[in-house]
């Protein structure tokens, strides 16, 4: 199998818009290597890489590959693709000849691009070595010291953390994660230091590519049933994983790493379990969290975070630990995730009308949703201008709707009032009829306020007519397309 080419052949990227695909693209452009590539519509993240010299295609199609063709003349044999930018392009694709192997691209896809795919089709009947993303995600960790964070819940916001606290610290790291984060306007970031921090994924399996210098495993459930049949198969690619770090750092509070995973270093929010890091005198509040640091049983000072919750205690330890294994001062740990404020979409304060707060959140696993919940409870208190907590759920596929019914019937008991949706199908088919209100009904068994309200259209009318007040904390969770139900949502609030 041919190799992922960092030494200056351009590359194409099949859905460069996307979280990951885009953070990769950004690298790589940085690096002053041509870089191309199609996405469906235009975004943010789009006009960022073309502000950096990448040609974008709003479509996918074959015909994006003629971008690559050969021109040949005495003076320049072969045009290079941004000097091609300018030229009509031609009907037919590529030959494949000698002289055009040279030009052709290399293409990355994520799990999301099938074989059908006309722009995948040409690429392949061209000839064009084509890469997984985390084939390049691997190469790119092969050439640093890397941290890799992996783990089912809390990637995004440990390895942004663990990329500001490096940042911080004064250690220009190169950054690739699954967030946007105003610390370096988007997902990732091209530094010049030794050290690249990247969240690595388990959903499609791709995770045993990764070899880091630092492995970090937050926790492991089943997350993707549409993949995994079931825990056993999940565990077996952190395993595999695990053996690929030259260092291997996890949390003992969960279980599945406790009795599977061979740790170097381990972390826990028990002082009681025998960790490597763990913590004692924890504040939780609505200002954020507390707690005392221990290292191996002697104290290394206090940690005073701005996000809220067990879940970002945790994952702060983990933090810490990749900070301590690295050479980092604790005063120089606690400044750099001290100030960290976290990534977008998670937690992420989107608008205030009337002292009513709209949240964003990506939580879409029961876990996930329970731990957001128990975060926003913190900040209604007596004292607080906070009073209720109203969680606004968007189920995301349906076969994790239906593998986990039942705990995500019972994760919402830190709501005042509950509104389901319909479920966001990201591309599956629904062969079992599974709907919104079957979940909304589940729901209903364990919890006396619930609402189904399928359409994102209407859902703004319905919450400003029938739902909220002065005094709600509105927490939109999910990770399909929700959130986008928010702007008209303030726009109606302030007109109320």
């Amino acid at each position: 199998m041919s190799k992922v080419d960092l030494t200056g052949k351009p590359f194409h990227f099949i859905g460069i818009g996307g979280i990951g695909m885009s953070a990769l693209a950004h690298i790589v452009a940085k690096r002053q290597l041509p870089v191309s590539g199609s996405d469906l519509k235009a975004s943010h993240i789009t006009s960022r890489l073309e502000s950096l010299g990448s040609k974008i295609f709003y479509q996918q199609q074959a015909s994006n590959l003629n971008f690559y063709r050969v021109m040949v003349s005495p003076e320049n044999s072969l045009l290079t693709p941004l000097m091609a930018a300018n030229v009509e392009p031609k009907t037919n694709l590529i030959p494949k000849t000698s002289e055009s192997s040279s030009i052709l691209p290399q293409v990355i896809c994520s799990t999301a691009i099938s074989d059908t795919n006309p722009e995948y089709k040409a690429a392949k009947d061209l000839g064009c070595s084509i890469f997984h993303r985390s084939d390049l995600l691997a190469a790119l960790i092969n050439e640093y010291d890397s941290i890799a964070v992996s783990g089912t819940h809390g990637k995004t916001t440990t390895s942004s953390a663990i990329a500001y606290m490096l940042l911080q610290a004064g250690l220009d790291p190169t950054i690739i994660v699954g967030g946007e984060v105003d610390a370096w306007s988007g997902n990732a970031r091209a530094g010049k230091g030794k050290y690249l921090v990247a969240e690595a994924d388990e959903s499609d399996g791709s995770l045993v590519k990764h070899s880091p210098s630092i492995g970090i495993i937050t926790n492991i459930e089943l997350d993707h049933p549409d993949r995994y049949e079931d825990i056993t198969e999940v565990i077996d690619i952190f395993q595999t994983f695990a053996g690929q770090c030259q260092t291997v750092i996890g949390c003992l509070d969960d279980e599945v790493i406790r009795d599977n995973i061979p740790l170097d270093i381990s972390y826990s929010l028990n002082s009681e379990i025998g960790a490597d890091y763990t913590v004692t005198d924890v504040v939780y509040d609505a200002q954020g969290t507390e707690a005392q640091i221990w290292e191996k049983g002697k104290s290394l000072g206090v940690l005073k975070l701005q996000l809220l919750g067990k879940h970002n205690l945790s994952n702060a330890l983990s933090a810490i630990a990749a900070g301590r294994k690295i050479g980092l001062e604790f005063p120089t740990i606690a400044q750099g995730l001290g100030t960290f404020s976290g990534t977008k979409r998670r937690f992420e304060l989107k608008g205030e009308v009337n002292n009513i707060k709209l949240i964003d959140d990506y939580a879409h696993h029961p876990s996930e949703i329970n731990v957001t919940l128990a975060a926003a409870r913190l900040r209604v208190t007596d004292n607080s201008p906070e009073k209720r907590v109203i969680a606004i759920f968007q189920p995301h596929r349906y076969s994790r709707t239906e593998a986990f019914m039942a705990e995500f019937a019972q994760a919402f008991s830190d709501a005042d009032v509950v509104i389901v949706t319909d479920i966001y199908s990201a591309g599956e088919a629904n062969p079992k009829g599974i709907s919104g209100r079957q979940l909304a009904d589940e729901i209903s068994e364990h919890h006396s306020q619930v609402f189904y309200q399928p359409n994102l259209d209407s859902l703004p009318i319905f919450l400003q007519q029938e739902i909220l007040h002065p005094g709600d904390l509105v927490m939109f969770l999910g990770a399909g397309n929700l959130n986008q139900s928010i702007p008209t949502t303030l726009e109606l609030l302030s007109q109320k």
